[in-house]
């Protein structure tokens, strides 16, 4: 970043109307014959490429460099409930081991809880170097300033260059304070990392409503802090043989101590969720009528699989929240997604792009849904899906009713 600074000794009347015209944000004002930058300034820095010469100059800040060689290796918050692993832990452990084997790094992962050293072993078996384990009572239930004490200890400690960090209800909590406490980034929902040579961590996501995908660095700052979606990133094969070791760290027990206090805990009631399932029959704005969705329902039972949607649906209150595939839903990864009426935006793409087979209906022929699908049906859903119906139900199997 940088500042724009003004040489008040070059300013005159019809200097600062000019600088005013110039600003296309209207973020130039004439106070008392001085001119003044408002927050609305973009820092497009029009003012001086066409403004009068020498009277508005931009000063780069000085960027501090920081010493990437003492910070070594990926580090995955592993997310669990009472000691039951989240599976995106070891998506980001499968991905931690893609990235580290570029730049020669160990791979972390940190383990905070109560009663949770017979667990750990567990990770053993999907490649990690060293799982470091915070086990104490403080730390039974989750409350969000004892575990990211927890946190702040393992950074501190071994100065890990990188932190994934499961993008659920609590990685969502941790991960914006440890940035915050270490001064660093954090880039939210990546859909793809990569990594540098020099150990920075390319963040790739979408940006501007999905219409760009954004790559994002991180090169002064340390460690590089990114949360990634359940079933964004592919999960290693279980090995039978164990690696690594494991580590039970101490640390000071006051660092742990919370205002909250945990009363009681009403256990939630376990619904289906999109994300979990193998096949899923998708429903767009191609879908003319709330009753129509009666169709989408019925091919979705005959498939053994769940229905989803897109945003529009949702607003319509067509179906409930949890049944949406996008940015601003669910991602889901199944062996079979059948898309009806979908046109295929980049919000929506974005949560379903790693699925085994995509199957697409629509009667644009040149929708983006085509560019990704495995097979594209083009026609009025209205005509094929009824077919579908049918010729399953006479026996057929799926390949041969599509």
């Amino acid at each position: 970043m940088g500042k724009l600074i003004i040489n008040e000794n070059k300013l005159t009347p019809s200097i600062i109307e000019e600088l005013i015209g110039i600003c296309p944000f209207g973020a130039m004002e004439n106070k008392d014959g001085k001119l003044e930058i408002s927050a609305a300034c973009k820092m497009c820095k029009m003012c001086v490429k066409k403004g009068p010469c020498g009277v508005v100059e931009f000063i780069e800040d000085e960027i501090k460099q920081i010493d990437k060689s003492l910070w070594k290796g990926i580090a995955v918050y592993v997310d669990h409930v009472e000691g039951n692993i989240h599976p995106v832990t070891y998506e980001l452990i499968g991905k931690s081991r893609e990235l580290a084997a570029k730049i020669k790094h160990p791979v972390y992962a940190v383990f905070v809880g109560c009663n949770i050293k017979d667990k750990a072993e567990e990770l053993l078996h999907y490649g990690v170097d060293e799982v470091f384990v915070y086990d104490y009572n403080e730390l039974k239930d989750f409350r969000i300033e004892p575990y990211t004490a927890a946190l702040e200890d393992f950074i501190n400690k071994v100065k890990p260059s990188t932190f994934l960090v499961g993008a659920t209800t609590v990685g969502r909590s941790l991960a914006p304070r440890i940035a915050a406490r270490f001064r660093t980034g954090l880039t939210a929902d990546c859909t793809v990392l990569d990594m540098k040579e020099n150990t920075d961590l390319v963040q790739i996501r979408p940006a501007f409503g999905g219409n760009i995908m954004a790559q994002i660095l991180n090169p002064n700052n340390r460690p590089q802090l990114a949360t990634v979606r359940y079933k964004v990133m592919n999960a290693p094969d279980r090995s039978e043989k164990i690696s690594g070791k494991i580590t039970v760290q101490s640390m000071d027990k006051n660092k742990l101590k919370s205002d909250i206090e945990v009363l009681k805990i009403i256990k939630k009631k376990i619904e289906e969720e999109i994300s979990e399932a193998d096949v899923i029959v998708a429903a767009g704005r191609g879908i003319k009528s709330e009753k129509d969705m009666e169709l989408i329902k019925e091919l979705a039972n005959l498939v053994g699989g769940q229905v989803a949607c897109t945003r529009p649906l949702i607003e319509s209150g067509w179906l409930d929240a949890k049944r949406q595939i996008g940015l601003s839903g669910r991602t889901v990864k199944p062996k079979l997604i059948i898309t009806c009426g979908i046109s295929g935006a980049i919000q929506f793409v974005a949560g379903m792009n790693n699925s085994d087979l995509i199957v697409a209906i629509n009667k644009d022929p040149k929708a983006p849904i085509f560019n990704v699908a495995n097979i594209g049906i083009v026609g009025d859903i209205y005509e094929i899906v009824p077919k579908l119906i049918e010729n399953i139900k006479s026996g057929k199997n799926l390949c041969k009713a599509i």
